[in-house]
């Protein structure tokens, strides 16, 4: 692939931490280089264990029938000590590399292309300076002259390469370098992907470089639009080099990327690049390498029998899925329910005048609003695609879709005094400026998850799971941020309230990168998560490994309003019906389980319960109490009385169920000592939680309560649960709940789990 001596190499190393691309990823490779000029391949996969740990071992004759002419050494990212026989025989660490470089290049052949990569490859590793590192010095005057030397830049991710800075590079080098471009590396971070055009690097550069060898993302599908406008910059460097009138635009590269990538992404492809079309399989060029389903891609993804307990429901009642691309329970509805055809729901935002997250007041079958439809596989469209790149842009840099998202929130959590709970009398202008923000908001919310149904339900299989572990947690943070967006009109306190401190609350993104808050200069590793990161900053709360199997189920969630209330006690009903085994007095209320487990939080505190729903209607709700104590006084004068008229005892309007049933209810609410609400001032209940394929989008509605309760002051939250519920003790377990208080030291059995918020 290299024919000249000193010809530009510019291409991709495949030098990332992490599984390596398979040979028919790599012919497909292949393919786009040649496509899009691009000459050159370095071969160095960190995880190749020939290339590190078991590097003595000679490769197999298949795996070395490549074909090689140029070779490369890498001393990246290794210890700089030397043991005691190297030390005697060498008068330095970098003498030493250099001497073993030079006789394997001499051995070799002398071979055209000899790459040398030193162990102070980037400016922010030399010391104490390029110019007066003592390393790269001796790696300057000893290395041979056709040895090429790689470099990173200024750090081993720069966000720009200057002519000053590689000239500095070359001079003490003797020699320009190879640049090793880790502008779209990704293996730094579980959370980041990088679609965005190669930027920050002038054509004119090339004048001071032997060649740029781009190490892309992990995952082989993220990396068209990488490639292809680095082929656009490299077409750049000839022209200029012609004396042709030629400029590199990131902008319109990305422009012709996207829009040769819409047909790649459209393509019926499985997993591994293997055409799901049998009489294309040998069709040529259109034809695409066959590789065994990547069903293993990473991912590191109750019942009571007495009248005196509380119902508790399971939160997952079926095993795994056996195929990914079609989830039992997607079209079957959850276990226990009648089953009811999915039905498209029109999509629908509120405009500036409304309540954002206004109620649906739907039940299951009918059509929910606010979420569009989620259909079966189609085709991407050019606006999904560009939304999809602008939140998963570059590391130092996030694209305009991403960009609105975090500038729209920012100003919504800083101006909600406007809509707050306790707020003195705001102008209605101002009122309709939130809620017109909000909207938008909202609006680009659902965009996401409408990504995240499309890239699920889409033909190309190949890009689905090599993109789903990151669509996926952007649709769980949208999730998220909307329902707290929707939460926070005349529900939040403003400063004013005597819990004040909610500004605080999950320190809800800034106006900079998190990169830019610790300084341009620092590595954008020292920040974790892109946009979701930022959205999340302050709350571990919001990580949850992805499903191991894709479900394109749509989800919404937001917060209870009171034509909520019907649907929901119909469903705690069901749920609690299943764990008696179906049975149930004729002449039972059908009330009794609803006003048990959801009416006193209904009643009392509405404002901090919310509701999950799908493409049929609501499927979950969770619960919370800000101030248990407050709340056990008002249960006691209110509540209570309330449900004595209700269910009047024997001798009146009876119901077999109720001789013990007030005492029940005031049992249900439990006594907790001063020492747990002193810490834990307050409770979830989890009686609604939803049986979902992807339990994430359970973590997510609890996570969204869990923002609402801080925000309004909530220091330290608690749960009970009993000790048979496994997995609902595991649940909470994960989302960081530690045990505080057992059945032993109090008169009820349930196991009470808290975390500091």
């Amino acid at each position: 692939m290299m024919e000249e001596k000193k010809q530009f190499l510019c291409g991709v190393v495949e030098g990332f931490y992490g599984r390596p691309w398979s040979m028919d990823q790599r012919k497909v490779l292949f393919q786009w280089m040649q496509g899009w000029g691009l000459n050159t391949y370095l071969y160095g996969p960190k995880d190749d264990l020939k290339h590190r740990l078991l590097w003595r071992e000679v490769y197999s004759p298949e795996e070395e029938d490549l074909g090689c002419q140029a070779f490369a050494i890498l001393f990246d990212d290794i210890d700089h000590s030397m043991c005691q026989a190297d030390s005697e025989a060498f008068s330095s660490f970098a003498h030493a590399q250099v001497t073993v470089t030079n006789e394997m290049y001499r051995f070799l052949g002398e071979p055209p292309v000899f790459l040398f990569c030193p162990t102070e490859y980037c400016g922010s590793l030399c010391s104490p300076s390029v110019s007066k590192s003592p390393y790269l010095q001796t790696v300057g005057e000893d290395l041979l002259p056709d040895i090429t030397v790689i470099w990173t830049g200024s750090k081993v991710i720069s966000r720009k390469l200057s002519v000053d800075c590689l000239a500095e590079v070359e001079s003490v080098l003797q020699r320009p370098p190879l640049i090793w471009d880790n502008l779209h590396a990704n293996d730094y971070d579980s959370r980041r992907l990088f679609l965005g055009p190669f930027k920050g690097r002038e054509p004119q550069l090339k004048r001071h470089l032997r060649g740029l060898l781009l190490n892309p993302n992990c995952e082989f599908e993220a990396n068209y639009i990488p490639l292809h406008t680095l082929g656009s910059w490299n077409r750049a460097v000839k022209e200029e080099r012609k004396d042709e009138e030629c400029e590199y635009c990131p902008d319109g590269a990305l422009s012709a990327a996207l829009h040769d990538w819409m047909e790649e992404l459209n393509q019926p492809l499985q997993a591994g690049r293997q055409s799901a079309r049998t009489d294309q399989r040998s069709s040529g060029p259109t034809s695409r390498c066959k590789t065994p389903d990547r069903s293993d891609c990473p991912s590191t993804f109750r019942g009571s029998s007495t009248v005196a307990k509380l119902p508790v429901f399971p939160l997952n009642s079926g095993s795994p899925p056996s195929s990914p691309t079609k989830v039992k329970g997607e079209s079957e509805g959850r276990e226990g329910e009648k089953k009811r055809p999915n039905q498209p729901c029109q999509a629908k935002h509120p405009t500036s005048g409304s309540r954002p997250g206004a109620p649906s007041g739907v039940g299951r079958g009918q059509k929910a609003q606010g979420r569009g439809l989620c259909g079966g596989k189609g085709l991407l469209s050019e606006s999904q695609v560009r939304l999809l790149v602008g939140l998963h842009y570059l590391p130092h840099e996030h694209g305009p879709s991403a960009q609105k998202l975090l500038q729209d929130l920012t100003w919504l959590k800083t101006n909600c005094h406007m809509v707050s709970a306790n707020s003195k009398k705001a102008l209605p202008q101002k009122v309709d400026e939130w809620r017109g923000r909000a909207s938008r908001f909202l609006s680009l919310c659902e965009d996401i998850a409408q990504l995240h149904c499309s890239v699920v339900g889409g033909a190309n299989r190949a890009v689905l799971y090599d993109l789903y572990p990151y669509v996926w947690d952007l649709r769980n943070t949208a999730l998220v941020a909307k329902a707290f967006i929707c939460w926070l009109e005349g529900r939040v306190m403003s400063d004013s309230s005597t819990l004040g401190s909610w500004r605080n609350c999950f320190h809800w993104c800034g106006k900079t990168t998190g990169a830019d808050l610790l300084g341009v200069e620092s590595e954008p590793w020292v920040f974790k998560g892109g946009v979701s990161g930022e959205v999340q900053v302050g709350s571990e709360l919001f990580t949850h490994p992805p499903p191991l199997f894709p479900t394109s189920r749509l989800y919404n969630i937001r917060p209870y309003h009171s034509k909520d209330k019907v649907e929901l006690y119909r469903m705690v009903r069901q749920l609690h019906l299943r764990t008696q085994g179906g049975q149930e007095s004729s002449v039972a209320h059908p009330d009794v389980v609803g006003d048990r487990c959801l009416g006193p939080c209904l009643a009392l505190c509405p404002e901090y319960s919310f509701i999950l729903e799908d493409e049929l209607g609501v499927c979950g709700c969770v619960l919370g109490i800000l101030d248990v104590r407050t709340f056990a006084k008002r249960c006691q004068a209110s509540w209570l009385p309330a449900m004595r008229d209700k269910y009047p005892p024997k001798g009146g309007n009876t119901h077999s169920n109720t001789p013990d049933l007030i005492q029940l209810m005031e049992e249900d609410q439990g006594e907790y000592p001063d020492s747990l609400l002193y810490h834990f001032p307050s409770q979830l209940r989890l009686d609604a939680l939803p049986e979902l394929v992807d339990i994430s989008v359970s973590r997510t509605l609890l996570t969204a309560l869990l923002t609402a309760l801080k925000a309004n002051g909530c220091q330290g939250v608690f749960c009970e649960v009993q000790p048979t519920d496994r997995q609902r003790l595991e649940f909470l377990t994960k989302l960081g709940f530690l045990e505080i208080l057992r059945g032993e030291a109090r008169s009820r059995e349930g196991v009470v789990l808290g975390r500091l918020l």
